[in-house]
């Protein structure tokens, strides 16, 4: 059996001091979690994050570089998650438009916020690509690369 981690995005995003969040529900539970999902076949990782960040919360992303790449082991699962994180920014926002299924809403909260909801989170991935961000870890976009053959 070949061990293969799922592969993600997630969109940090920062206006006014607080970050664009969603509250989802998973497994019954409503959770906080940056726009975020797995990357889709045939699509390449910034794509994924403007789509997962459009439907998840009805802002258009603008990826301007990446905060990290995470993996965590779901500890209860046992699955691993491979996380590419980007920080941008976003615009055009559609509050009309219906968010993904799970999705209740897109709110702003800020760290301190977050931390008073650590329990809530979906993963410590969240706060992580948070703090890394506000520490000032930037990558170029340019460091992703698809091969096509």
């Amino acid at each position: 059996m070949i061990w293969k981690p799922h592969t993600t995005v997630a969109a940090i995003i920062e206006r006014d001091n607080k970050f664009l969040m969603v509250e989802e529900v998973i497994h019954g539970e409503h959770v906080f979690n940056q726009p975020a999902g797995h990357l889709d076949p045939d699509e390449s990782l910034i794509d994924a994050v403007i789509r997962e960040t459009q439907e998840e919360s009805a802002w258009q992303f603008i990826p301007e570089a990446i905060t990290g790449i995470y993996l965590w082991k779901h500890p209860d699962s046992g699955e691993s998650f491979l996380r590419v994180a980007f920080c941008g920014s976003c615009q055009n926002h559609s509050p009309g438009q219906d968010l993904d299924d799970g999705i209740v809403h897109a709110v702003w909260k800020s760290r301190d916020e977050l931390i008073q909801l650590q329990d809530r989170l979906r993963s410590p991935m969240v706060i992580n690509c948070i703090d890394d961000y506000i520490a000032g870890k930037r990558y170029p976009l340019d460091m992703l690369i698809n091969v096509i053959s």
